[in-house]
């Protein structure tokens, strides 16, 4: 299939080319840029045998909630994986690879993610895969409209309280990203669930939490 590796200050139209398919939600370039710039560790690639980049993820560390006590903690920002490379594990690859970074570069409690309450393929590989749970509903997240499910799985199990969720076996064995294939058949299982929907997997809106801003004003 070719390779996971971390992505480079080349890769950013690369990426942004393999996210232009998967409507509805795209970013201008100022935005994978400066995302590689700071947090260059959690962006990674998947590159095919010809060197085609076919999918990405681009995560972030969230630094906003720190006056709320909330622990350290990461978000995935955006992953996509073009149709024509789906179901062959792609996608938990390049969680897992992000998801380790977060663990033991930053020392992250848990990741976070926002995808559409209507991409049951997407939601379906992050709980049954992934293992990451619900947290809530934000309504109205994304700009055509559309409700967006909080989820959430934790990195660090020793600092996981009752009830919040479970620290998965993926997560705590990240240090590759080679996937055996009961998960590539999970993860086409997962998928396969909702193939009529969005090819993008999750998705951030970067102007909600500046509309947020605008109406505490």
């Amino acid at each position: 299939m070719g390779c996971i590796r971390q992505a480079t200050v080349d890769d950013p139209f690369a990426m942004q080319a393999c996210n232009l398919p998967n409507l509805p939600e795209n970013y201008q370039m100022k935005y994978y840029l400066y995302h590689a710039m700071s947090w260059p560790e959690l962006l990674y690639v998947a590159e095919s045998d010809d060197g085609k980049i076919v999918g990405y993820v681009m995560a972030k560390m969230e630094d906003e909630d720190t006056e709320k006590d909330e622990p350290i903690h990461g978000h995935i920002t955006s992953i996509s994986v073009l149709r024509s490379h789906r179901k062959l594990g792609i996608a938990t690859k390049l969680m897992r690879a992000s998801q380790f970074a977060m663990k033991t570069i930053y020392d992250a409690e848990y990741c976070s993610l926002h995808v559409r309450r209507g991409n049951r393929a997407a939601i379906s590989l992050y709980k049954d895969v992934l293992g990451f749970q619900v947290m809530k509903i934000d309504d109205k997240y994304y700009a055509d409209g559309e409700d967006a499910l909080d989820m959430r799985v934790y990195l660090q199990e020793k600092k996981k309280g009752a009830g919040e969720g479970a620290t998965s076996e993926a997560v705590s064995s990240q240090s590759t990203t080679v996937t055996s294939p009961e998960d590539e058949k999970k993860e086409a299982e997962a998928l396969g669930a909702g193939d009529s929907g969005a090819q993008q997997l999750a998705e951030a809106n970067p102007d909600k939490k500046k509309k947020k801003k605008k109406s505490k004003k």
